[in-house]
């Protein structure tokens, strides 16, 4: 028997209109997808109107200014993120960097715009007490009161109830944003007026796949919007990957979502001194975990810095010796800290007599290996030690840096054996060498250390520039801020119109 006489049969049987009922009901219940030959005239969705908007010309004076709030590391409405290795310092750093905002005290380096800022500080994996110790150990270094804070900082502990959840992610729900706590979030902000909130750590904010970079992003944006909303700068203190190199860790090193770093305005990073940097340095392999630096790798909205900021965390006894015979408590404390300089001591002096005895000598090589090093001459001048490493690495940075700005010039030629080799000659000679028969280096250009030449160090600062000849910090003349802006953002006013009166509430402080 066919199909069709089966189809035919099954028609006489029960009815045309009965069995095309059937097979109507058997049909995929989807859309019908549309013939080919039809596809290419189907209808497509209306387009919105476009239109270019014309630029209206602003006089560059009138732009309002870039409302940074910490020297150029945070900045009101943006999220910034500070990336670091376990133990490395970031929680002391960022504990730190919140009392320098709330007593508008510049101890850590970068300028505190617009006077003391209002700071909450945000722990999600210390309770109470250590955060205290650690807040208490960098009060009572920098001689800091309670009168100096003024009730501008707010600290809460994970820890010990203050829970923090912006976001969740599941398989049956997806990505799912806590839009109760955001609204709550930026009230509060709103509400104690609040310049600078930090969370520590990031991940402990939120229960999203960590590797997931669309939710990750759609997480740091979720904290953008608080930021925009509440007019406040905010930090997210993150983790890097236990394979990342020590002492060359970039912002791309981020555990997790790469979307973290881009997402985020700026990217402090943090590398503890290496030990070949120790080395040079003449500080012990044992102390050197205790030193860190600090730059920030992706801030595109500042001027580039010219190096890292050191730190070194030193120890404060908190006193708190009780009657049971344990020893008192003690915290690491981040102060500033600058590597010795190479030039230390150099005078131009020393720069004239280096160059007479290659003048004098002759045949003065490149290379270490050789006895006829120049560095043997830069040793003698300067009286230093060669078989100390430190003395060595300062020798070959000198030498370095004379080459680099012309003092100094390697040039290749044959030995007594015919084989090119890389040989030392004089450069530019020096001012007060007394000779006019070669062309002397211009002051700017040969970098002496302190002494006499007018790039020297001392000469500089006094100038109001660092010894490389720039302006200290780019913030000495930096216009500061105004904590509010003149103009209202819509999202505060709507969650002003909301919060709740609060009685007779102690007026806020304006800095």
């Amino acid at each position: 028997m066919s199909v069709a006489r089966d189809f035919d049969d099954m028609e006489r049987e029960m009815g045309g209109d009965a069995v095309r009922a059937a097979l109507d009901a058997a049909r995929w219940p989807g859309p019908e997808t549309p013939d080919y030959d039809d596809q290419s005239s189907a209808a497509m969705p209306q387009q919105s109107a476009v239109s270019a908007t014309p630029y209206r010309w602003r006089e560059p004076q009138s732009i309002p200014r870039r409302p940074w709030i910490f020297g150029h590391h945070h900045m009101r409405g943006q999220v910034g993120g500070k990336f670091a290795p376990g133990a490395t310092g970031k929680t002391t750093h960022e504990i730190a960097t919140c009392l320098s905002m709330a007593t508008g005290r510049s101890f850590l380096g970068p300028k505190v715009w617009g006077g003391p800022k209002r700071v909450w500080l945000w722990n999600l994996e210390d309770n109470g007490d250590e955060l205290a110790r650690i807040i208490q150990g960098t009060a009572k270094h920098w001689g800091i009161s309670e009168a100096d804070i003024g009730g501008r900082l707010f600290v809460d502990s994970g820890l010990e109830g203050a829970t923090l959840s912006l976001a969740r992610q599941t398989g049956f729900e997806g990505l799912v944003i806590n839009e109760p706590l955001v609204g709550a979030l930026v009230r509060e902000l709103l509400e104690r007026e609040i310049d600078y909130l930090t969370v520590d750590p990031f991940v402990s904010s939120h229960s999203v796949e960590e590797n997931d970079n669309g939710a990750i992003d759609a997480v740091v944006k979720k904290w953008a919007y608080v930021a925009q909303a509440a007019n406040c700068a905010i930090s997210l203190t993150h983790h890097v990957n236990k394979a990342a190199k020590p002492g060359e860790i970039t912002s791309d090193a981020a555990r997790g979502a790469s979307s973290l770093v881009a997402a985020c305005r700026s990217a402090l990073v943090l590398n503890r001194m290496t030990a070949d940097e120790a080395k040079g340095w003449g500080i012990l392999d044992e102390d050197r975990r205790r030193y860190f630096r600090v730059y920030d790798d992706k801030n595109n909205r500042a001027p580039p810095a010219s190096k890292s900021e050191w730190f070194h965390l030193v120890s404060v006894d908190l006193g708190n010796v009780g009657d049971d015979g344990f020893p008192s408590d003690s915290v690491g404390v981040v102060t500033p800290w600058t590597p010795p300089d190479a030039f230390e001591d150099v005078r131009i002096e020393h720069l004239t007599k280096v160059q007479e005895e290659i003048h004098r000598r002759g045949n003065v090589r490149a290379s270490p290996q050789s006895n006829r090093w120049v560095g043997h001459i830069v040793a003698e001048v300067l009286d230093l030690d060669q078989k100390d490493d430190a003395d060595r690495r300062k020798i070959n940075s000198i030498i370095r840096q004379w080459v680099m700005n012309g003092a100094l010039k390697e040039v290749t030629q044959p030995d007594s054996n015919g084989d090119p080799r890389p040989f030392i000659e004089v450069g530019r000679w020096t001012l007060n060498s007394g000779r006019s028969d070669e062309p002397a280096p211009r002051k700017s250009e040969v970098r002496t250390g302190a002494g006499g030449a007018e790039n020297s160090p001392a000469l500089q600062k006094s100038k109001g520039a660092d010894r490389y000849g720039s302006s200290q910090r780019w913030n000495n003349d930096w216009p500061s801020s105004n904590r509010r802006p003149a103009q209202r953002n819509p999202l505060q006013d709507a969650y002003r119109e909301a919060l709740p009166e609060r009685g007779n509430s102690t007026e806020k402080e304006e800095s």
